[in-house]
């Protein structure tokens, strides 16, 4: 391909691309970076400068001299923009401060109810944005995105809310409109499990390409990453497992209208409800993980009945989708091998042994990481992308 074909395939000015090559944080020679895209020298100084005008790359380190003048290396300058990341969940709110990398510099959280409406929790995030840019002495100008995670259904396309179950007041709100009326910054919005799915593989599975993420909590879901890339479906939806029926749920009520879903059997509360039937005190999910660790029978028999019906629509993802591994977070995976015992039990029983044979299936590594680090990666990827550096590139030039 000749230079001018790269130049117009690259873009207006072809610097997103080869940010790309950079975005790693490994330091790289202009002839390095000319023999890995084939371009000129030239070509390459040109883009270079353009990123450096926006303060996202500079030199490091002299690279070790084969002889005569040692070659000058560029690299990504991790510190130079700021992003914001947001996990905004049903009854809690954490924001931190990340990094082009996404390595967090620092975070607030605190319980705060999703429930009290999108003005006032959006608020809340904005000052402490505001808050957390002062402890780093930095301003709003050095954002460069924001990534947030919402505990409900998100139309991706738009960043607005559909119908979600929990969230009164929030349906079709205009979040990332709101967002830039108060921070200047492209605002990139999805659901809660999505974005710990992102965040499950960046932080302990980044060559795994085909991942399961199964949120087990208030609600169950899932996020799907396939070909490396996560999959959210026509509407935004992919993944709700929550509400597909097993046989123990018949003639169960669902919240969503529904009779026999997973979710009205094997969600925190429903595990709850069911030990509060045998006359066991435990009003929440979290009961229900304490009662697991003090070693109560009943719980633990509760949770892995609970595992058992998740196996039984597991059986079905891993025979669809090949999933290489399927980790499982939120708040009940905290009862540990338990609950894991029930999911394998069923899972590798029951799906087809060519897609077992190689699946893993375990508790999240990244645990209560991965959705504030999945909403900075959500961010990052976007603002990062070649179309988004060469629009930045372009109004520079």
């Amino acid at each position: 391909m000749s230079d001018a074909a790269r130049t117009s395939a690259l873009g207006i000015t072809g610097a997103g691309d080869l940010f790309q090559l950079l975005r790693d944080g490994a330091p790289r020679t202009r002839a390095e970076l000319a023999t890995m895209t084939g371009l000129a020298r030239s070509t390459i100084g040109l883009r270079l400068d353009s990123l450096a005008d926006l303060g996202l790359i500079g030199p490091v380190a002299d690279a070790v001299s084969t002889g005569g003048r040692p070659p000058s290396r560029i690299a990504l300058l991790p510190s130079s923009r700021i992003v914001v990341a947001a996990d905004l969940g049903a009854s809690h709110a954490h924001v931190a401060l990340t990094d082009l990398l996404g390595d967090e510099l620092v975070s607030h959280q605190e319980r705060l109810d999703i429930d009290q409406g999108p003005e006032v929790v959006l608020t809340w995030m904005v000052e402490q944005v505001d808050a957390l840019l002062t402890v780093l002495g930095r301003d709003r100008n050095d954002l460069i995105a924001a990534g947030i995670g919402l505990p409900g259904p998100v139309e991706f396309s738009t960043g607005r809310p559909v119908n979600p179950p929990i969230m009164p007041g929030w349906d079709d709100f205009d979040v990332p409109g709101w967002v830039q009326q108060h921070i200047d910054v492209p605002v990139y919005v999805d659901n809660d499990v999505n974005i710990m799915a992102l965040g499950e593989r960046t932080h302990s599975w980044p060559d795994v390409d085909h991942l399961f993420f199964l949120k087990v909590a208030t609600g169950i879901g899932s996020g799907i990453i396939s070909g490396g890339r996560l999959q959210r479906g026509a509407q935004g939806i992919a993944g709700d497992i929550g509400h597909i029926p097993v046989a123990r749920g018949q003639g169960i009520q669902c919240r969503c209208g529904n009779t026999g879903c997973l979710e009205a059997v094997a969600s925190g509360p429903a595990i709850a409800a069911a030990l509060r039937a045998d006359g066991i005190d435990a009003t929440s999910g979290s009961d229900v993980v304490e009662l697991v660790r003090r070693g109560d029978l009943d719980a633990v028999r509760a949770v892995r009945q609970a595992g058992r019906d998740i196996g039984e629509v597991l059986t079905t993802c891993v025979n669809l989708i090949n999933p290489s591994v399927i980790a499982i977070g939120g708040s009940m995976s905290e009862a540990g091998e338990h609950l894991l015992a029930g999911v394998r039990e069923v899972v590798y029983s029951r799906s087809m042994p060519l897609a077992t044979e190689h699946l893993t299936i375990v508790q999240s590594r990244a645990a209560d990481r991965a959705a504030i680090l999945g909403a900075s990666m959500l961010a990052i990827h976007h603002a990062l992308s070649p179309e988004s550096l060469d629009s930045l590139a372009a109004a520079v030039v």
